[in-house]
């Protein structure tokens, strides 16, 4: 690993509509566990729903922030607009079946880089892919989980983005945050970090005939890289500074720390510690059972509660 790289996706956030809805599929459908319920901590009348394996590993975590009734988002360019989770190898099949049971349509799609790739989209919209991949991964089961351990999601594979124009964005992914391009096929060029296993790439496709993305239902909000601690957050900070963009101060989440900002295509990148984890407050063994307020937003308890509806996890 490179001190001066980032090393592979810490979490996906998105947006999505009915919390209820996005909760069923996610643990439901998906087999992820709830991790920890929140809120925005900067609209904190809104949830903020983390979905992960087991304990909450960092690049295993998709979140939402649910917003009923908000316009549907756009695809186009300046935006991430896929989610891509490795399921072990031979488990396509297995998948398969189970999207046709809970009567999620799917697309066999062909997928660069020979990988066996099954692409669908959640009840709001967003889309996702499960890709088979054998490499490595931290991920660990969740034993109350309605997918069995041998087929769990194990965590980001990858994130596919939109830029009108590759050069400068390619320029930045690999001077500012250490990646490396592996490969092109067609209009896809896969960028990696630390030799590009699983959990650890961006495929970046160049579509100038497409308009302008927008953020809304069924979107992606930000990608967000792993850095280790402060001190290797900082460090990437300076480079991402250092390359043009303008990225925010460290901003404590409490769970892990971030610093925002815009790659030059305009997609929204967050860099995340991998610590301390989201069992700071919670025991392990109870993540996602309660709403869960950080510090300084504890003394509003009573009024956020009031405005947030109330949430039932689909038992297995």
């Amino acid at each position: 690993m490179s001190a001066m790289s980032v090393h592979g996706i810490h979490h996906v956030t998105c947006f999505s509509g009915d919390p209820q809805e996005n909760l069923d599929f996610y643990v439901g459908v998906l087999g992820l566990r709830l991790v920890k319920r929140s809120v925005n901590q900067d609209a904190p009348e809104v949830y903020h729903l983390f979905y992960a394996d087991g304990v909450g590993t960092p690049g295993t975590d998709l979140t939402f922030f649910p917003q009923p009734g908000i316009a549907p988002g756009k695809p186009g360019t300046g935006l991430s607009v896929e989610v891509r989770f490795a399921i072990p190898t031979g488990s396509a099949e297995y998948w398969r079946r189970r999207l046709r049971e809970h009567h999620v349509e799917f697309a066999n799609q062909a997928c660069p880089f020979d990988e066996t790739m099954i692409s669908f989209v959640d009840p709001h919209g967003l889309r996702l892919a499960l890709v088979e991949s054998d490499g490595p991964h931290e991920a660990v089961p969740w034993e109350r989980s309605a997918v069995p351990p041998e087929h769990q999601l194990r965590g980001m594979h990858s994130v596919l983005a939109w830029e009108a124009s590759l050069a400068r964005s390619s320029t930045f992914l690999t001077q500012a945050l250490g990646f490396e391009h592996l490969a092109t096929e067609g209009v896809t060029h896969r960028f990696g970090v630390d030799g590009g296993g699983s959990g650890k790439l961006i495929d970046v496709q160049e579509v100038p005939d497409q308009s302008r993305g927008r953020w809304g239902l069924g979107s992606i909000h930000h990608v967000a890289w792993r850095t280790t601690d402060t001190d290797h957050e900082m460090v990437v900070r300076e480079r991402v500074q250092a390359s043009g963009a303008h990225p925010t101060p460290q901003i404590d989440r409490f769970w892990f720390k971030s610093v925002y900002f815009r790659e030059p295509g305009g997609i929204l990148f967050e860099l995340a510690t991998d610590g301390p984890g989201f069992d700071r407050d919670e025991d392990s063994s109870n993540l996602g059972e309660k709403l869960i307020l950080p510090p300084w937003l504890e003394p509003h308890r009573a009024q956020i509660e009031a405005a947030l509806p109330t949430l039932r996890i689909p038992s297995a």
